[in-house]
């Protein structure tokens, strides 16, 4: 697939106030490095695939639930439960100069996928040390079931929507695809996010990821 890079910003949706440790359910989407359209590699897909897979096998505070792999980026939902347990088992993997992050937070247990996922990369690549994510990441606050449902939606959805992608380089404008889908860019406040009131706020883990 011809992919070639370009500078594209996502507006950010972080919540100033928010405790991104909190228990409930998140979105994030994690981009490549200059956004490049490196998961057309079959093998490099698969390796994406098995790192989120061990996610719940390295933290205990976390379960998967969507992935979808776009050729330049991923989307994901995580959970974060409920736990007394303090260990970032699987991040860092090496030592970094990167910013601490609160440990058992969504940016600890997306940090520490992107880690073990870029390591297993370089291998394959033979390019040790190489960057292969951006170093930030875009999430969104998970604020109730319908909603769950409808980012579910939109993981199914996306492989088949990759036109009118926003991080596609050769993106065909969509006003119907931006009616269906910005909201996803937004930042709705005032609803409460599941495990924060919402009456939703008991994970049951019935999706085609670790069902732990």
């Amino acid at each position: 697939m011809d992919c070639k890079p370009e500078r594209r910003y996502r507006r950010s949706i972080r919540l100033p106030a928010y405790d991104y440790a909190s228990p409930g359910a998140y979105f994030a989407t994690i981009c490549t490095y200059k956004r490049e359209c490196i998961f057309g590699v079959q093998e490099l897909r698969d390796v994406v695939e098995e790192t989120w897979r061990q996610i719940a096998f390295h933290l205990p505070n976390a379960r998967t639930d969507e992935l979808v792999i776009m050729p330049n980026h991923v989307h994901g939902i995580l959970w974060i439960l409920k736990t007394k347990v303090g260990a970032q088992h699987a991040a860092p993997l090496r030592p970094t100069r990167a910013p601490a992050v609160e440990p058992r937070s969504l940016g600890a247990i997306v940090r520490s996928f992107k880690s073990a996922a870029a390591k297993r990369i370089n291998e394959i690549r033979r390019t040790p040390g190489a960057p292969v994510w951006q170093r930030n990441y875009y999430e969104r606050v998970i604020r109730s079931e319908d909603e769950l449902n409808r980012i579910r939606e939109y993981t199914h959805l996306n492989p088949l929507q990759w036109e009118f992608d926003r991080e596609n380089p050769h993106r065909v404008a969509s006003h119907e695809y931006q009616r269906e889908w910005s909201w996803l860019e937004g930042n709705e406040r005032g609803a409460a996010p599941i495990g924060r009131g919402a009456a939703c706020c008991a994970p049951t883990f019935n999706t085609r990821e670790n069902r732990r």
